[in-house]
């Protein structure tokens, strides 16, 4: 079980590591999991497999919950998640001007280098939270409106656990209207 935790935490995270500063436009976004790999173990196809249970699941929910449940992700910037296992979200201007990757929506976690060179990206990061540690580096290549970022991630726990994961995703830019996917909050910097 805590390996599937595991497993569903890492596929939300990967979607999560976008950057601006080299082609990130305000607007609709669709991004998908090309391929992730979780201590040598390829978990691609779990990922996708967990999309479809997710939205099995959600096809179970009361219709008047599952508008409920809908409404409160959007309202709160929480990506729109396709029929497909791909996740639209909306960035806003200020996401889209940021030069730097962002690592995890809460703003804990800062790439410490990142490099420009062209069409590409490259930066690190190294966070510390209650006695778990996240390093990692990442690369993004813009090509017109898609960006592919490959990142590899360590995490070690407090308990002395250590992971180390591989992600490859795709951003795919769709329009400049969000329509009612709300943009992500803004990460706070960490204190």
């Amino acid at each position: 079980m805590r390996k599937f935790i595991l497993i569903g935490l890492v596929a939300l995270a990967a979607g999560e590591v976008w950057a601006g500063g080299f082609g990130l436009k305000p607007g609709l976004w669709q991004t998908r999991v090309v391929k992730q790999v979780i201590d040598g173990r390829d978990t691609t196809a779990q990922i996708a497999g967990m999309a479809s249970k997710m939205r099995e699941a959600m096809a179970n929910v009361p219709p008047e919950q599952r508008a409920r449940m809908e409404a409160m992700m959007k309202d709160h910037g929480g990506p729109s998640m396709g029929a497909d296992g791909t996740v639209k979200m909306c960035v806003s201007a200020a996401q889209a001007h940021r030069d730097a990757p962002i690592v995890d929506r809460t703003g804990h976690c800062q790439p410490s280098i990142v490099t420009h060179s062209g069409s590409r990206t490259t930066f690190t990061f190294h966070c510390s939270s209650d006695g778990n540690t996240t390093t990692g580096k990442g690369e993004s290549t813009t090509v017109g409106g898609d960006i592919t970022t490959r990142v590899d991630v360590t995490t070690r726990t407090a308990s002395g656990a250590t992971h180390v994961i591989h992600s490859e995703s795709e951003l795919k830019y769709l329009g400049p209207d969000c329509g009612d996917v709300k943009p992500m909050p803004m990460p706070q910097a960490s204190r």
